[in-house]
């Protein structure tokens, strides 16, 4: 008989070697669903994780895996701080587009002016108002205890209706024949803002996300606020004894996750997106938190989560086009990445066990005669 027993401390090994385990569970996972939707299993996978990078069509591909990573290493980065304090923020999807609106509202109250100034601007308010956003779930857990996991989660419907709110109505282009969005975004960033580097899709998103990964970097490892996030996290007791306030933690993780999920929003809004739409949040908000996971909350392995699914969804719009994949089985296939991360985080704490069967109790017959 297999058990499950309790590891002395967390396996070093397993922490950092689940990740590329998970992938690859979920690559063998991923070729038997398609293989069941009567498509061939080792063509979709390479369609998905190889032909973005090296296939006929890399060349305009492989500069979209920074447009689309950025966001997501971005929101992620901040979500990594209150995770490893045991502080859930699940609402980066609402502060993502809150702060794409509020950055969008600062631009357009300047049209048609064309000043550098308003694109810095238009950052910091994107920032404020994915931070002001965040504050709701934190003050409400400070002042009243709620659980910031519903809250902050609830809330992304709030900002859904007022992302509608404001594509039909005050954010609406007065140009635009009746047409639900804003006017285009992009005059204010500039056009440096869509590539800074050509063919490199580096643009000033992906420059804040590579910022933000190194100033967490610096934080986890050298200042006091990293320290006592990692504390709290690691054991609450130990951080009350050296005097970490719990109702600071949570603020400033949740203003910190909140405003850079804000930034990220903003960004996508004047780059990638160009306007405010109905359809502007695409998800981002959630994928971040596999990547967060996938990442281990760490700064460094964020990054390279971040580009890994930022790959699958190139590679899964590939896969829609050329192989007539739905987008269903996309979807699903990115959400087996947490399933199968998740399953595997186990071995970090337990290891398996093989345990002979106890022997059967003798019958009160048997019992009897041997009396």
């Amino acid at each position: 008989m297999i058990i499950l027993e309790r590891r002395p401390a967390p396996s070093r090994l397993w922490t950092w070697a689940t990740p590329p385990l998970a992938v690859l569970m979920t690559m063998i996972a991923g070729g038997l669903l398609f293989a069941a939707l009567g498509k061939d299993p080792l063509t979709a996978i390479r369609t998905i994780f190889w032909d973005p990078l090296f296939g006929p069509f890399a060349g305009f591909t492989r500069p979209q895996l920074l447009i689309k990573a950025a966001p997501l290493i971005l929101i992620a980065t901040g979500l990594a701080f209150g995770f490893r304090a045991g502080i859930w923020n699940i609402g980066a999807e609402g502060q993502y587009i809150l702060g794409a609106l509020t950055g969008a509202a600062v631009g357009l109250a300047f049209y048609p002016a064309e000043s550098r100034l308003i694109f810095p601007l238009m950052v910091l308010a994107g920032a404020l108002g994915g931070l002001v956003w965040a504050m709701i779930p934190a003050l409400l857990r400070v002042r009243f205890g709620t659980n910031e996991i519903l809250v902050s989660l609830m809330l992304v419907y709030v900002a859904s209706n007022l992302l509608a709110w404001a594509a039909l109505g005050p954010l609406r282009n007065p140009e635009g024949l009746g047409f639900p969005g804003s006017r285009n975004l992009r005059q204010w960033a500039s056009s440096a803002n869509l590539e800074l580097i050509p063919g490199t899709g580096l643009h000033w998103g992906a420059v804040a996300a590579l910022v933000a990964v190194c100033a967490a970097y610096g934080l986890f490892a050298r200042h006091v606020f990293g320290f006592a996030v990692r504390l709290a996290g690691q054991s609450p007791r130990a951080a009350a004894f050296a005097g970490i306030s719990p109702s600071h933690l949570v603020i400033g993780c949740m203003g910190l996750s909140g405003a850079l999920a804000g930034m990220a929003g903003l960004f996508e809004v004047t780059g990638p997106a160009g306007q405010i739409s109905i359809d502007f949040a695409v998800g981002y908000g959630f994928t971040a938190i596999i990547v967060a996971f996938l990442g281990r909350l760490h700064p460094l392995g964020i990054l390279a989560a971040g580009l890994l699914m930022a790959l699958t969804y190139i590679g899964g719009e590939m896969a829609q086009l050329q192989l007539g994949l739905p987008a269903a089985a996309i979807q699903l296939f990115q959400g087996m990445l947490l399933f199968f991360l998740l399953a595997m985080d186990v071995l970090t704490t337990y290891r398996l066990r093989l345990k002979g069967r106890p022997a059967p109790e003798p019958s009160s017959a048997a019992a009897e005669g041997a009396r």
